[in-house]
């Protein structure tokens, strides 16, 4: 690739060399192989978040991916972008880039070699065989429209382009880059912004109950209740030196935090015995009564979930776990199974953003036209990804999200290009990748 953009055009500036944006870039290249596009990255190492993802293996995407896998401001939108790049599309567009996958439990799709270093790689590379250029350390600081382009300034360089598209995510994961700019940059081309929230992160707890747990993992449903509404996820929970973590905690985080950003009063409970209500609970018990009169409660319950938890829960509701079953109190029986059914969490704060997957919040769908990923307040910029007010649940929803809307802008962006004012990059320095 040419080592000086200075003497090239652009037709395409793509703010920020991450997931969406990468992929985008592909894509558009493949859609209009005479568009000049130019990915400028606010930090040296372009892909870099994507080495954190799913443990450092990259959790592509889901063998089932549905809008019900999502929450967002718009999910009708929602849906239109996951239905015009499906996850079959994405499993074909990575085997395309000699990444293959295979799947692991929940439908998870990983690469079946080479974890997140593959991914990334493999993104960088069809990137430079395809001509395209990336120019590393060109933060943008802002965005301006003169009569037929934008004029983009980074802290290296000045760029215009008639067209740009804006995948600079969210705040999650700082030390990558994602810092939350893009939320200033696309709300000085018009747009508002929905206050972001760390999502996808682990909840920490007021009390000390959860310091006797640390390191056990296990099956738990959630109720979450924000102002009356409730929200329930199902999966494991991992109790840890901080309070909770673990998928099912994950998956309710960022409706807690919106609750709190919004001053509404949040309730966080947990059923210790997923599946199981006060009435099914009631009648175990009194079966183990009559059958094994002699077992002691704390045996009884261990039978069901981790010892030191069955411990934890006893000493919590101040009854003697030595108690045999015949000697067990109707009251206590009682009070025993209506906590295990909806035992409650003090949650009192996140990790926050060093330690979420992702950001919720950002740009309201309703400001984007879903069929271009367009811009309806300020044509000529699109956007893509983390930075659009769209969450999904943990199982690769979000990455499957950032390749749906790149897919959908890369034909935006390229649709009757040609016809495009053809404009100059003016780039005074500036390090290329």
């Amino acid at each position: 690739m040419p080592k000086d953009p200075s003497d090239h055009g652009a037709d395409v500036l793509i703010i920020g060399a991450g997931a969406a944006g990468l992929a985008a870039a592909v894509m558009a290249a493949e859609q209009h192989r005479e568009s000049r596009i130019v990915l400028l990255e606010g930090t040296s190492r372009p892909g870099s978040k994507l080495l954190l993802t799913g443990g450092r293996r990259c959790n592509l995407t889901n063998r089932t991916v549905t809008p019900q896998d999502f929450s967002g401001s718009n999910p009708h939108a929602i849906k239109k972008v996951l239905g015009a790049f499906t996850v079959t599309q994405t499993i074909e567009f990575f085997r395309s880039l000699g990444v293959l996958l295979h799947e692991e439990e929940g439908g998870k799709l990983f690469p079946q070699h080479g974890g997140a270093h593959a991914v990334r790689n493999a993104l960088l590379g069809r990137v430079e065989s395809s001509g395209l250029k990336i120019l590393t350390r060109q933060k943008v600081k802002r965005i301006e429209q003169s009569s037929n382009a934008f004029v983009v300034s980074t802290s290296e360089s000045t760029f215009t382009a008639p067209r740009i598209l804006l995948t600079t995510g969210g705040c999650s994961y700082p030390s990558t880059g994602s810092d939350g700019s893009g939320y200033e940059l696309a709300r000085s081309c018009g747009h508002t912004i929905i206050p972001p929230t760390p999502a996808l992160v682990p909840l920490v707890l007021a009390g000390g109950f959860h310091r006797g747990l640390i390191g056990i993992s296990h099956d738990v449903e959630l109720t979450l209740v924000v102002d009356g509404k409730r929200v329930k996820t199902a999966g494991s929970l991992l109790w840890t030196h901080f309070g909770v973590s673990g998928p099912a905690v994950l998956d309710i985080s960022g409706h807690w935090l919106r609750g709190k950003l919004e001053g509404l009063r949040v309730e966080v409970t947990v059923n210790l015995l997923p599946g199981e209500t006060a009435a099914s609970l009631e009648q175990w018990l009194i079966r183990l009564a009559s059958n094994h009169p002699r077992m002691s409660f704390h045996r009884a319950l261990s039978s069901r979930m981790p010892a030191r938890l069955a411990e934890a829960v006893l000493h919590g509701l101040d009854v003697d776990g030595t108690t045999a079953m015949a000697h067990l109190s109707r009251d206590t029986r009682r009070h025993v199974r209506s906590a295990l059914v909806a035992w409650p969490l003090p949650v009192v704060d996140s990790r926050g953003y060093e330690h979420a997957e992702v950001t919720a919040g950002g740009v309201p769908l309703k400001e984007v036209n879903p069929a271009t990923m367009e811009s309806r307040i300020c044509p000529g910029l699109f956007l893509a990804g983390e930075v659009l007010d769209v969450t999904g649940r943990v199982g690769g929803f979000n990455l499957q999200w950032a390749w749906s809307s790149a897919w959908v802008a890369a034909r935006g962006l390229t649709v009757d290009n040609a016809a495009l004012p053809r404009a100059e990059v003016s780039a005074h320095s500036g390090r290329h990748h």
